[in-house]
């Protein structure tokens, strides 16, 4: 079956993270992909540990089934070479900081002459408008700046990251959900467009709830730990052996939990009948279920919480979801063949119900496609091949 964007064109100018996590979606979902790098050592991920052989692990994750070039975009030459793949493109994605992507030849005016078709998009930092648009941006950077830091972590006194680099992920993210609006959009039109997406912008997209309290009160939130600031009890909670997940999301769940622990004279207690009162109330009621829940163990509490269909969960770490059996079930810890041997990877997390997406095949190495691109899509010779490698082009 065929997936779902084949026959799509990628020009990948990107590096690290969010612009290659926005090609590697567009990518396991059918697309060509091509990787246009430095021949001096190309995207600087593939240096980034741990290493599987001679290869970076983290490299391969992001750029899996991808094609890779080499491309010296400070050469007339190399600047002639991309120009001929922007004019067969459908789409071309750079995460270069603004205004160097312009000095190099190629502002958007330039890519709508060459190619009035094509969705240029731009991932970056701060987004190519506003007085912090030139300045480089990295996910911890942006993280603390869109507020994400401040309503992270155990108190106010420390301001945490979020462990995964999210604010890389989510700008990728909603940069490929810009492509595929502008690719619909030029179904209609015809014509292609600018997508600017920013690191910042993002974050501040997804701080949800915080935004929404700080704008209805003027309340600055804080970070309270596991717990959420407008549902309870909705928390990690410990018990004699370990620690679990509870998410008690309304009045009907509240009488079922409180059955469940043995406190049911807590039900329609006015401190915690409603979930306001329990919000207001919340130390003495984190106080009543901590001492319940330290009665017995992780596991018995959790199969007691399942028989009832109390929201509930263990802490996983990550070893246990290459083990998990819902995780297998919906495939997403993967493996896929590599030169250095079997790796694996997280899955493609969307499902189509006809015309599935899946990982193409491996991360490329350095340059390794650059015979059929540079051949097979532009005609060039294999002697002038050589003559650009001998001068530095490619």
């Amino acid at each position: 079956m065929s997936k779902p964007l084949e026959g799509l064109f990628v020009l990948d100018l990107t590096r690290v993270l969010a612009g290659p996590f926005c090609t590697m979606l567009l990518c396991d979902m059918g697309a060509t992909v091509v990787k246009v790098e430095r021949p001096d050592g190309g995207d600087d991920s593939r240096s980034f540990s741990p290493f599987v052989g001679d290869e970076s692990a983290y490299f391969m994750s992001i750029n899996r089934g991808k094609k890779s070039i080499t491309l010296n975009l400070k050469t007339a030459q190399g600047k002639n070479l991309l120009e001929r793949l922007i004019e067969r493109a459908d789409v071309l994605v750079e995460n270069f900081r603004p205004g160097v992507f312009e000095k190099l030849g190629f502002p958007a005016e330039r890519l709508r002459e060459i190619n009035p078709r094509l969705i240029y998009t731009c991932s970056s930092g701060f987004g190519h408008s506003g007085p912090m648009s030139r300045r480089t941006a990295y996910d911890v950077i942006i993280q603390g700046l869109s507020g994400m830091m401040s309503i992270t972590g155990p108190d106010k006194d420390n301001p945490t990251k979020v462990g995964s680099s999210i604010a890389d992920i989510f700008c990728g993210t909603f940069a490929c959900i810009g492509i595929l609006a502008a690719l619909q959009s030029r179904n209609v039109s015809g014509r292609g467009q600018m997508v600017d997406v920013a690191m910042l912008d993002s974050m501040v997209a997804v701080l949800e709830n915080a935004i929404a309290r700080y704008a209805a009160t003027g309340e600055v939130p804080v970070p309270i730990g596991n717990r959420h600031p407008s549902i309870a009890p909705f928390a990690s909670f410990e018990t004699l052996d370990g620690k679990i997940n509870i998410a008690v999301g309304n009045d009907g769940i509240w009488n079922k939990f409180c059955k469940a622990i043995d406190r049911s004279d807590i039900c329609d207690d006015p401190r915690f009948a409603s979930n306001p009162a329990r919000v207001k109330n919340i130390s003495e009621l984190m106080e009543i279920i901590s001492e319940q829940l330290k009665k017995k163990g992780s596991e018995e509490w959790l199969n007691t919480f399942e028989k009832l269909d109390i929201p509930s969960g263990k802490i996983n770490d990550v070893s246990d979801l290459f083990e998990d059996e819902q995780i297998k079930a919906r495939e997403m810890i993967v493996e896929v063949s590599h030169r250095s041997g079997i790796v694996k990877m997280p899955g493609v997390p969307i499902k189509f119900s006809e015309t599935p997406a899946s990982i193409s095949g491996p991360a490329p190495l350095l340059g390794e496609h650059n015979s059929e691109i540079y051949i097979g899509m532009l005609g060039i010779s294999v002697q002038e091949m050589d003559a650009l490698r001998e001068d530095g082009v490619i």
